[in-house]
């Protein structure tokens, strides 16, 4: 599996574009700076999509699927099969993200790219299975190269849809039992931050359950000890997931491509930083809907030098919290583009 479209350049941000929007929002019948992020946000969005009036008309949510060969070792309080539960619950519009989608009206897919069972093809749903789930890093590495770089081209071809079928915002959601244990190792070795601290209770664990998951995930650093913090693909591939990966694979190529990333909770935020490590300044293209209650996500904002929108108290993932987050980009939009100017409305500016 060929890494080069990882190469290409990221589309830098239009300064001219932002310049012009700040100008324009200096001139909207309000006090400056009154309506706070919603400002920054219309401005950052100019600057992402090259234009002094951005548009959120239509957002396209691909959930990556997969599963973990570290689930086996008891770090989540539910059994790997849920995985595969929910990849159904997702394509009969039971999950929380697949009602949130529906009621906005959001470009919808399920991406298989790991789970450890089969499906049947139906509407909705991409089968795009490197492997049935990762090996577990307790015992060695999680993917191989191969499997990684593959991973990581599933979520570019999703990115591509998202961006042929002309949507102006990606959100990236993830299924994957076992999967904040493998957030959390991957932020911790990227940001050589002190692992226990990061590790969350993830779906549910009680304080004995998060105990044995810390232990656990110890061990993991332990058997990793040496390996190169500087080499994102290498640190992904070890102690990463599959859905992770492709998640860090659409991010990278929205960030190519122009397309404006909402990014949800701490796992897709691991992806994040795995994938500006990749191309440095491709977060630039991405917005971070909110913090949730895992300890890993803050670090993971504070190495990426980013402020979420939200702070809701959330711990769902699927891509829900950026779901929740997405009027606010639409809000911020239509503020700035149909607020009328001083002038416009006759309106003394001072």
């Amino acid at each position: 599996m060929s890494d080069k479209w990882m190469q290409q350049p990221i589309k830098l941000l239009d300064e001219q574009a932002a310049e012009s929007a700040r100008l324009r929002q200096a001139q909207l019948t309000k006090p400056a700076g009154s309506l706070g992020r919603l400002e920054e946000l219309a401005i950052r969005l100019a600057a992402i999509q090259g234009t002094e009036q951005p548009q959120m008309r239509k957002a396209w949510v691909s959930v990556f699927a997969a599963d973990h060969g570290l689930a086996q070792a008891g770090v989540s309080a539910f059994p790997a099969e849920v995985t595969a539960q929910m990849v159904h619950n997702f394509l009969n519009g039971g999950a929380a993200i697949a009602v949130l989608a529906k009621q906005q009206q959001m470009a919808f897919e399920v991406v298989d790219v790991g789970v450890n069972a089969e499906f049947t093809p139906q509407p909705g749903l991409v089968i795009a299975k490197v492997a049935k789930g990762t090996a577990s890093s307790l015992n060695g590495t999680a993917m191989t190269d191969s499997q990684c770089l593959a991973a990581l081209e599933v979520g570019k071809q999703a990115a591509d849809r998202a961006f042929q079928a002309g949507v102006d915002c990606f959100i990236g959601g993830e299924m994957g039992i076992g999967n904040t244990a493998a957030a959390s190792l991957l932020i911790a070795k990227l940001t050589g931050l002190d692992l226990a601290p990061l590790v969350g209770a993830g779906t549910g664990l009680d304080a004995t359950g998060l105990a044995h998951k810390r232990q656990v995930l110890a061990q993991v650093m332990v058997q990793h000890q040496a390996l190169d913090a500087r080499d994102p693909i290498a640190v992904l591939a070890c102690l990463g997931g599959l859905e992770i990966a492709a998640l860090a694979g659409a991010y990278l190529r929205c960030a190519q491509l122009g397309l404006p990333v909402l990014v949800d909770g701490v796992i897709t935020t691991a992806a994040a930083l795995v994938a500006e490590q990749l191309a440095p300044g491709a977060k630039h293209g991405w917005l971070f809907s909110h913090r949730s209650v895992e300890p890993a996500h803050q670090a993971c904002f504070d190495a990426l030098q980013v402020q979420p929108l939200l702070q809701l108290d959330l711990r769902l993932g699927e891509g829900s919290g950026a779901a929740i987050a997405w009027p606010l980009l639409q809000q911020g939009c239509w503020l700035h583009n149909q607020m009328a100017t001083f002038a416009e409305a006759a309106v003394s500016a001072s």
